[in-house]
């Protein structure tokens, strides 16, 4: 995690929900936030992948975040969003049910996630914050897509 360029003390987080649970990406890490559009279907591709997008010239690989992290109803429809990430090198979007917002948090309500719970989930979460009501979980986006950087079998 980045800290703010105008405030050290600070860090800015974009939040997001799937269902009803509440998640959170480092804000440098988010190139954009888009409206859902049908990608292109590659055979041979992880469930988690949804499929392809040409974002401006590019091909965009597009993950089904509640499929990658084992979330039971991984639904995407028309009402879902992508937020486009661009972490160490490699540009892929990931559907949300909803942009929250944008949270500053101080370091010091960041919390690791109990012991023997990070090997369980991947390494997808690095920490956990809680705000106001909620638990927010902080995804470390360079864990989603595999180190080979490749998604098709």
């Amino acid at each position: 995690m980045t800290k703010d360029a105008t405030n050290s003390d600070h860090m800015e987080l974009l939040s997001f929900s799937l269902g009803d649970q509440h998640y959170a990406v480092d804000i440098m890490a988010v190139r954009e936030i888009r409206g859902w559009s049908d990608p292109t279907v590659l055979p041979g591709t992880p469930s988690y992948v949804c499929g392809v997008i040409n974002l401006r010239g590019t091909v965009l690989p597009i993950l089904n975040l509640a499929e990658r992290l084992g979330i039971a109803d991984g639904t995407v429809s028309d009402r879902s969003v992508v937020i486009v990430l661009n972490v160490d090198k490699r540009t892929f979007g990931i559907t949300v049910d909803a942009v929250s917002d944008i949270l500053t948090i101080e370091p010091s309500a960041i919390q690791p996630p109990p012991e023997g719970v990070q090997a369980k989930t991947d390494g997808f979460v690095s920490a956990l914050c809680l705000m106001e009501d909620r638990m927010i979980r902080l995804l470390a986006p360079e864990h989603l897509v595999p180190q080979d950087g490749q998604i098709a079998a």
